[in-house]
């Protein structure tokens, strides 16, 4: 409940996300396809990573991987 009071600060504002943000046009198509392929860039950089860290979890999850593609029916 700690946090309650700063919550409550920010809602307060008024929920604009920044100076000249309701003037901005909407984004475009292709804005938001470069941000998604920048998004799941990382997201894929950061699963290699937790496998090379962690590559007995790693097997773990390709072994239940295949499990679960041989068991699936077309």
């Amino acid at each position: 409940m700690r946090d309650l009071p700063d919550h409550e600060g920010r809602e307060g504002a008024g929920g604009i996300a920044g100076p000249g943000a309701e003037e901005s046009a909407p984004e475009s198509d292709a804005e938001r396809r470069r941000r998604r392929a920048r998004f799941l860039r990382e997201l894929a950089e950061a699963r290699e990573l937790r496998d090379r860290v962690q590559p007995r979890r790693a097997k773990a999850a390709r072994l239940r991987h295949a499990m679960r593609m041989r068991t699936f029916r077309w």
